[in-house]
């Protein structure tokens, strides 16, 4: 009993933890509309405030399983470093340049992008539930994208795109690499987008008011990263999804808050058959893991009775 328990308030503070990083990633879309800089600029000193944050979340974390974790990245680590650092800087300026809606939604289909690349690059299998959703929210992207034609926004939502296939890679090679520190190969990535900020563009030429939210970002970022860390430990990986899908309506609801952006009807319309693709597909992936650990639970029950009892007949 005691064990239920503690296992159903690690549980509630797993959702808690994702559901808050899923707030924070929301801001993203409105924290670079705010900044004046340019994108790079942007990224610079987001990955210089983000990576020395992570970087001492991994520091602590290494000190408290007793040095086993490795910081080592090598050939691997350094491939998600350098190709998580291209896809923050396509998601980054696609804010620049489209609605803040546009490229949440986009993004939103990453799991389904995820899926199709990891069959044809790994050959994993495809789940015909998967296949379903990805063609839905297909048609919802193809009707944002449409819209973007002589508007201006078509660039934006194609460094959307790019940003999500990026995205998509990023979680592919993490599966294939389990061995590598993925959270400090994130922090790395980050102080690499620092480095290149710093020769490419003048960073110190930002006003105070900008430097504040740039700040505010770096330290978001970082913020995000390790509520998501911390509470995917607790919780399944379909509630994990389930819930990080939050971030979508969180960005949207975000946009029209603090920029007062309201995205055309046809961003609207791609951007709710999006979202009913994403929910359906993550909401009946958590419902299946729930029957399975309900159907579970007769089978763990009787094999502790049976435990309980053959220590009785040990005994005695």
């Amino acid at each position: 009993m005691p064990g239920t328990v503690e296992s159903a308030r690690e549980r509630t503070l797993g959702i808690i933890l994702v559901s808050a990083s899923a707030a924070v990633f929301g801001l993203t879309g409105v924290l670079t509309k705010s900044i004046h800089a340019d994108p790079l600029t942007i990224t610079c000193w987001r990955g210089f405030v983000g990576s020395i944050l992570i970087s001492l979340y991994v520091l602590w974390r290494r000190q408290r399983s007793g040095g086993r974790d490795s910081l080592r990245l090598g050939w691997r680590g350094w491939l998600l470093t350098i190709e998580g650092a291209l896809a923050s800087i396509a998601f980054i300026s696609a804010f620049k340049f489209t609605f803040v809606a546009n490229v949440a939604i986009i993004y939103a289909t990453a799991p389904f992008v995820t899926a199709l690349l990891a069959l044809l690059l790994v050959r994993e299998p495809f789940r015909l539930q998967t296949l379903a959703a990805a063609a839905v929210s297909l048609c919802g992207v193809a009707i944002m994208v449409w819209s973007g034609f002589g508007t201006g926004h078509l660039f934006g939502d194609g460094l959307a795109l790019l940003m999500t296939i990026g995205s998509a890679l990023y979680m592919i090679m993490v599966r294939a690499f389990r061995d590598t520190p993925v959270v400090w190969a994130g922090a790395v990535s980050a102080f690499l987008l620092f480095v290149l900020g710093w020769f490419i563009t003048d960073p110190l030429a930002v006003s105070a008011r900008d430097a504040v939210l740039l700040a505010t970002f770096g330290a978001s970022f970082a913020l995000a990263s390790i509520l998501w860390t911390e509470g995917t430990r607790l919780i399944s990986a379909a509630e994990s999804g389930l819930l990080g899908s939050a971030e979508v309506p969180f960005a949207i609801l975000f946009a029209f808050l603090f920029l007062a952006e309201i995205p055309p009807a046809a961003s609207m319309v791609g951007g709710a058959i999006v979202l009913c693709a994403v929910f359906a597909h993550a909401g009946r992936d958590w419902l299946m893991a729930r029957q399975r650990a309900a159907d579970a639970r007769p089978i763990l029950a009787a094999s502790e009775r049976e435990l309980v009892v053959r220590s009785r007949e040990i005994r005695s």
